[in-house]
């Protein structure tokens, strides 16, 4: 018994060490392991404590900086202070006195420190030169670090100012007078306490600017907030109000009527109360990803919202069984399956609103949701064996011994994901592509916003997975080449996807600029198709040559037909 107590006992010690090792961690802004990596585990916590005290006193007393001020920048940037220290040795009596020593003759770069302080990464990826001069290393010589202070002392949250350049940067740019006196006026004309009122211009700056919709804003909120007792829900801290904004503003963003998305936030205030923000970006990521118009998502949720208490998760379903279950006839799902085949087969609840968009049914799914379907998606189940890919498992089973199994894993994620189905399509696209499931996404949502329809550019993809394999700037030369230099839409792609996978300098401009000197000519009898004079070999393509560009192949190279067989040659 004594030794099951010590067990326990030693286990219970154990996860408590790992809860706040992770705890520490996550503490110091997701550093990881090598954060303060010369400093010895065990010593670590105290040392960070004392290094912080020694960067808040230099500030203070070496730098001038109010003590508040200064103890708020050392409390909240542990990566400079981590990057400050990587290079003094670590010895327990004496580290404390070594990084004051090093303040003395190494003066640190004191806005990395306030820029982390505040929740802004590296400086030198967002603020622009006109905010911030290269040269400038400390917070006195900058003239913006007034306004910050004089946001701080109005009651903003110091780890938080950061959120005030989220959208730009025009906040340097106002007066601490002025900013004063815009939070009064604020607070006077539209009755919001001094912590809503810092909680909404952390939420929407903006209406510090002083910009055009700042009425229409600010009136709309205290229509939610106020009028209609949404704060009484809710603590009306600043974090609070500033949550409740957040959500407000996933709304907001959709560009929906505001009039409307109020009224409806009104009659639906159990969203702001009961779900968390990450759960409302997630269902409006959801449904946006059916290419559905944005406004109308918004309009939908709030409207409907026993969605957020749907699962759109991991759960399996079969695409046919599926659209039969939501209305479907058997024929028309054959159809869609002869058209459609490598959409076909099990695939997860989560990556439906791809499955549906690769088949242009994701407006005919959102209509059927708006309409009052909703319960057919609860009382969607699949069997243990239907709409199995026998092939499909088979490869599953084989890739799990291999090396590089977690790299399979998210191709097939990612293929998944734009609509493929557990099938034979998918296990041939599997071995094709050879980049990461991370690379592939990228380089299908360039071509995505290059022009290329979704569904289309699904088709293409199961027709040539290997298009897929080269880098951005190729695919966008190569595109940006066929519409603008030869005149063609890319549905030309439906017949010819490889297209997107030749290399433009060496293959497909000469040869377009042999064809289109051909063409100015009047030497070929018929129009070419694209995969004619790009996708042969040189000695075929020269065969599929009118005859009279073989009778003048040698001729005087001055003429037009020498200059042509002359980049012919060259080519």
């Amino acid at each position: 018994m004594a030794r099951r107590a010590a067990g326990a006992a030693a286990a219970l010690l154990f996860n408590a060490a790992v809860e706040f090792r992770s705890r520490f961690y996550s503490a110091v802004s997701g550093l990881g392991r090598k954060a303060f990596a010369r400093i010895p585990r065990r010593q670590r916590p105290k040392a960070i404590e004392e290094l912080k005290r020694v960067l808040a006193e230099y500030l203070h007393t070496t730098r001038s900086l109010p003590f508040i001020y200064a103890e708020c920048i050392a409390r909240n940037s542990p990566r400079s202070l981590s990057k400050a220290v990587s290079e003094i040795p670590f010895t327990r009596a004496t580290y404390s006195s070594f990084f004051q020593r090093f303040l003395r003759y190494n003066p640190i770069n004191e806005l990395d420190f306030f820029f982390e302080s505040i929740g802004l990464p590296c400086r030198e990826s967002v603020f622009p030169l006109s905010i911030l001069p290269p040269d400038v290393m400390f917070l006195s010589d900058w003239k913006h670090f007034n306004v910050f202070c004089a946001a701080a002392a109005m009651g903003f949250p110091w780890n938080k100012m950061g959120l005030l350049c989220k959208d730009s940067f025009l906040i340097c740019d106002v007066n601490p007078v002025d900013l004063h006196a815009n939070i009064k006026e604020i607070k006077a004309k539209y009755g919001f306490d001094n912590d809503t009122v810092i909680g909404i211009c952390l939420a929407f700056p903006s209406v510090i600017y002083g910009t055009m919709e700042k009425d229409t804003l600010l009136s709309n909120l205290k229509t939610l907030l106020l009028d209609n007792g949404l704060l009484n829900s809710t603590d009306s801290d600043v974090d609070s109000v500033l949550e409740v904004c957040e959500k407000f503003k996933v709304f907001f963003n959709l560009g929906c009527e505001m009039e409307k998305l109020v009224d409806l936030m009104v009659r639906s205030k159990s969203i702001f109360t009961e779900y968390s923000k990450d759960v409302l970006v997630s269902k409006v990521s959801y449904f946006s990803n059916l290419g559905v118009q944005k406004d109308q998502i918004g309009f939908l949720l709030l409207s409907r919202p026993e969605i957020f208490g749907i699962d759109f998760g991991n759960k399996m379903i079969s695409v046919s069984g599926f659209l039969e279950h939501f209305g479907l006839t058997k024929k028309q799902v054959t159809s869609l399956k002869q058209k459609y085949p490598y959409v076909f087969g099990r695939n997860r609840l989560a990556n439906l609103p791809f499955i549906l968009r690769s088949m242009d049914l994701g407006e005919w799914f959102f209509e059927r949701v708006k309409s009052g379907d909703l319960l057919l998606l609860q009382t969607y189940s699949v069997t243990l064996m239907e709409d199995v890919d026998q092939k499909y498992m088979d490869t599953m089973t084989r890739i799990q011994g291999m090396r590089i199994y977690s790299r399979m894993l998210k191709k097939l994620a990612f293929l998944h994901s734009i609509g493929f189905g557990e099938n034979i399509y998918a296990v041939r696209a599997l071995f094709i592509l050879t980049s990461s499931g991370e690379q592939l996404r990228q380089r299908f949502d360039c071509l995505v916003d290059l022009g290329i329809e979704f569904s289309k550019l699904s088709r293409i993809v199961s027709m040539c997975p290997r298009i897929l394999n080269h880098q951005k700037n190729h695919l966008m030369g190569n595109l940006a080449f066929l519409c603008n230099d030869m005149g063609l839409s890319v549905d030309v792609l439906d017949e010819f996807p490889a297209y997107l996978c030749y290399n433009l300098e060496n293959r497909i401009k000469p040869r377009f600029e042999i064809i289109k000197r051909l063409m100015e000519y009047g030497l070929p009898e018929k129009q070419y198709s694209l995969s004619t004079w790009i996708a042969r070999s040189d000695k075929t393509f020269f065969a599929h040559l009118p005859r009279v560009l073989k009778r003048f192949r040698n001729h005087d190279m001055k003429s037009p037909i020498g200059v042509i067989c002359e980049c012919t040659v060259t080519s």
